[in-house]
């Protein structure tokens, strides 16, 4: 069935794309809108791929017509929030500055920022600085400066537009009166008012709307009403809406909600909540081809030697960068989406790392890079040739984007990113893009356990919900991790398990040089909430990744024990980058496998051991605890409590040399879980860098 998918929610103002599902590149696909609100004159184009782009607030019908049936889709358009925002750049921005800011009379600014594309702007040069102010909604955005007609003159900016945060909402269900009842609790924003709840159904399934009665935060239907398969959405509405979440209600699925009149049982699920066990897990980045050492190539057999130092982490999920052909060191410049690159070995070669990692009870994500593809990939050279074929397999520049002086093809340039010119975007306009991307899903899905999506924020919302849809029908374990910088919740929408927490990045990074206080990491984890990710989606903590300077580079030694205590007992799942528990300073070094830090390495593994020993650090909730610093630098100390319900656990972090004595507020037991290192009878703390202890029964 070709049916669109669920519901969308958007604001006034974002382009919303629509496209027909399990796309034929030679099917005909028609779309019209049906029905849109009385100030509104949006209308569709006469592609296969159409993009919504709703001019006023209420709900919006659209109308594809393709062979097999004609589908409606929802668009419920909620009023925008935009607050004025300013970027600018200087001189001192660039890392290598040949004078081009004093003799380019212009620059151009190309962002693409969470949910709002700014496309490309002439920026006015004031004094040394150009500026330019923009519309965006609220949170943080990245812009990316060119200058002087050469993209080797780049900077990059950012901005927080503050504005109010986005509500939650999670529903739930249960049986009352012989009536199916879905009940929606909502929870408004820290910064934000009291939420209303809207319910929408599903054009995929044939649940009647005068069926259901919906009074307030409930909706109600007749068991014996429901069809096969009926699925259930629900936004929280304040001054922004939320991220939506789904129940998906079955006949004969199983007994979690009992019988119907006619003897069938019901089963409900969450599709959009991420495997039990991805919160229990830590996870391992590979660099791959810097991984073996420097006198050995990196392939695959020389990594699946090292498997047993990979288990003597105690690790649960390795991540490695991508393995398919590419002509680079770092592999994101993909030539060939269907193989593995020939200086990494044979496809059975990986499938045997594969097998001895699973041997070892270690799950492998792979990195799924379907953004762009390399210049040098076949598709974009017989693109550029103008074979009729391959004519819309990439993004073109828009027309109203006149920078022929600055992009190295000419007016009708490919569509990229930043100044990432030899990874042109792939075109997900076209029926036959988001068919073979979706070939590439299926060509690795079986092989691996996970995801781990490259520039996730680059491809369309309602793609990744059809690679979700996909990926989980056969295998409901499996993680889909996003690469979202700066982070977005729009992406927890029935997409992504696993987000990354770019909050407590910046912050551990800010802690570690000093610019904040240790216990600006309860604000970065506030943010969350802020942002509306729902309670139910995973956050990966990390301090390195391969697109970062190492941390040890920029905070020094003492600090990186303490912001990797911090990730490993905050709530959220755990990633260690290859090379940060040997002491590695490089980006993208050589492991060190003959000279590293031992002690360093084993300090990992015993933070690792801890958090799989006690549930209290795995679960939500994080409670500053009150102290005292008696030695040492206050503002490079914080304390908090961990708690399951059944054990609670004090943890103390100092980000400094030395050691800091301080005074908890709370009794606490004897002894220090990790470092074994007995307490004060006083209930003092020596830290030198993260101490974990019992808080005291009683309290």
């Amino acid at each position: 069935m070709h049916h669109p998918g669920p519901p969308r929610f958007a604001t006034v103002g974002e382009s919303v794309e629509l496209a027909p599902r399990r796309p034929d590149p030679d099917m005909a696909a028609e779309w019209r809108v049906v029905e849109r609100p009385a100030a509104s004159t949006a209308t569709l184009g006469d592609g296969s791929v159409c993009h919504l782009e709703p001019d006023a607030p209420g709900v919006y019908r659209a109308e594809l017509t393709v062979p097999d049936g004609t589908y409606e889709q929802i668009i419920r358009a909620f009023p925008g929030v935009t607050e004025t925002a300013q970027f600018s750049v200087t001189a001192d921005d660039f890392d290598d500055n040949d004078g081009a800011l004093t003799v380019a009379d212009r620059a151009i600014v190309i962002g693409k920022f969470n949910d709002f594309t700014m496309g490309t702007h002439w920026a006015e040069r004031d004094g040394d600085e150009w500026v330019i102010e923009t519309e965006l909604p609220p949170g943080t955005h990245h812009a990316s400066f060119s200058f002087d007609g050469s993209f080797e003159s780049t900077a990059t900016d950012e901005v927080t537009v503050e504005g109010p945060g986005r509500p939650r909402v999670e529903l739930a269900s249960e049986t009352v009166d012989g009536d199916l009842v879905v009940s929606a609790d909502a929870c408004a924003a820290p910064s934000g008012g009291k939420p209303e709840v809207e319910f929408y159904l599903d054009g995929r399934d044939t649940l009647e709307e005068s069926a259901v009665t919906v009074d307030g935060n409930e909706l109600r239907v007749p068991r014996d009403a429901l069809p096969e398969t009926a699925r259930v959405h629900a936004v929280a509405v304040a001054e922004r809406h939320s991220v939506a979440d789904t129940l998906v209600v079955e006949r004969d699925g199983g007994t979690g909600g009992g019988e119907t009149a006619t003897g069938e049982t019901l089963s409900v699920s969450r599709p959009a909540d991420p495997p039990a066990w991805a919160s229990d897990a830590t996870i391992y980045e590979i660099f791959v081809r810097s991984f073996a050492g420097e006198t050995v190539d990196t392939s695959f057999e020389a990594i699946e030697r090292r498997v047993r130092y990979i288990e003597s982490l105690g690790v649960d999920v390795v991540w490695l960068t991508p393995v398919q052909a590419s002509p680079t060191r770092h592999g994101y410049h993909i030539t060939d989406f269907f193989d593995t690159a020939a200086d990494l070995g044979t496809r059975e070669e990986f499938e045997s790392l594969v097998d001895r990692l699973h041997d070892a009870g270690i799950r492998v994500v792979f990195d799924l890079v379907i953004n762009h593809s390399s210049r040098d990939h076949p598709a974009f050279q017989l693109h550029r040739a103008g074979v009729p074929e391959y004519a819309d397999y990439y993004e073109r520049v828009p027309a109203e984007r006149d920078v022929s002086d600055v992009d190295w093809a000419g007016e009708d340039a490919p569509g990229h990113y930043f100044n990432w010119t030899r990874i042109p975007n792939l075109n997900y306009d076209s029926l036959a893009v988001r068919r073979w991307m979706l070939d590439v899903v299926d060509e690795w899905r079986d092989v691996v356990d996970g995801f781990r999506c490259d520039v996730a924020w680059g491809v369309p919302h309602g793609f990744w919900k059809e690679v979700r849809e996909r990926v989980k029908a056969d295998d409901t374990e499996f993680l889909l991790l996003d690469e979202t910088v700066p982070r977005d919740a729009a992406f927890a929408e029935n997409e992504f398990d696993v987000h990354y927490d770019t909050d407590l990045f910046d912050t551990l990074r800010d802690i570690g040089t000093g610019e904040e206080p240790a216990s600006a990491l309860f604000e970065a984890l506030d943010a969350t909430a802020e942002h509306g990710y729902p309670d139910h989606a995973g956050h990966m903590r990390y301090v390195d990744n391969h697109d970062e300077d190492r941390y040890i580079d920029d905070c020094g030694g003492a600090s990186l024990r303490a912001a990797v205590g911090a990730t490993f007992t905050l709530p959220g799942t755990p990633m260690i980058y290859a090379g940060q528990e040997r002491g590695v300073e490089q980006q993208r070094g050589t492991m060190r496998w003959h000279d590293g830090d031992n002690a360093l390495t084993d300090f990992h593994r015993r933070l690792v051991a801890l958090r799989a020993d006690h549930a209290s650090l795995r679960a939500p909730g994080v409670h500053p605890v009150p102290h005292t610093v008696e030695t040492g630098d206050s503002d490079g100390v914080v304390a908090y409590e961990r708690t399951d319900g059944d054990e609670r656990l004090v943890v103390v972090l100092h980000f400094g040399d030395g050691t800091a004595n301080v005074s908890l507020d709370t009794p606490v037991g004897d002894t220090d879980l990790l470092g074994g290192a007995p307490v004060g009878s006083d209930g003092t703390v020596a830290v030198g860098d993260i101490v974990v202890v019992p808080a005291a029964s009683g309290r």
